[in-house]
């Protein structure tokens, strides 16, 4: 059974940055894409950045020249990286990820992922961005 496990998250003034952990457990193999998730009050659900078993990683425009999505070596945690915090950026953020396919092109297009595709998601863990 696959487990997710959020951590990271805190309030920090526009323009500072935090680091997202998701603790990942019970992966059935090394094909699969893993992904982060927002949503703030009032909005849906968006993809913000996923990433494959073999490291291809894919942004949603907004966040492509500040967030960075990335795993360690024995892939037990997912990590994001983010710089440049703005308002916008406000959010509780969720890690998901699925097996269904062996890469994110069939969850992604154009740096948006569909939340949709995957089946396993962590309880989340909250950002606030202070102006």
């Amino acid at each position: 059974q696959v487990q997710l496990v959020e951590s990271g998250g805190g309030s920090v003034q526009a323009g500072g940055s935090l680091r997202l952990s998701c603790a990942v457990s019970g992966l059935p193999g090394s094909r699969y894409c893993m992904g982060w998730f927002r949503r703030a009050p009032g909005k849906e659900r968006e993809g913000v950045a996923a990433i494959d078993g073999d490291g291809a990683a894919t942004y949603e425009n907004s966040v492509k020249d500040r967030f960075t999505i990335s795993q360690d070596h024995a892939k037990k945690n997912l990590y994001l990286q983010m710089n440049n915090l703005g308002p916008d950026d406000a959010a509780m953020y969720y890690c998901a990820a699925d097996f269904s396919w062996p890469t994110c092109a069939t969850y992604c297009s154009g740096g948006n992922c569909y939340a949709g595709l995957f089946d396993n998601w962590g309880q989340g863990t909250q950002v606030t961005v202070s102006s």
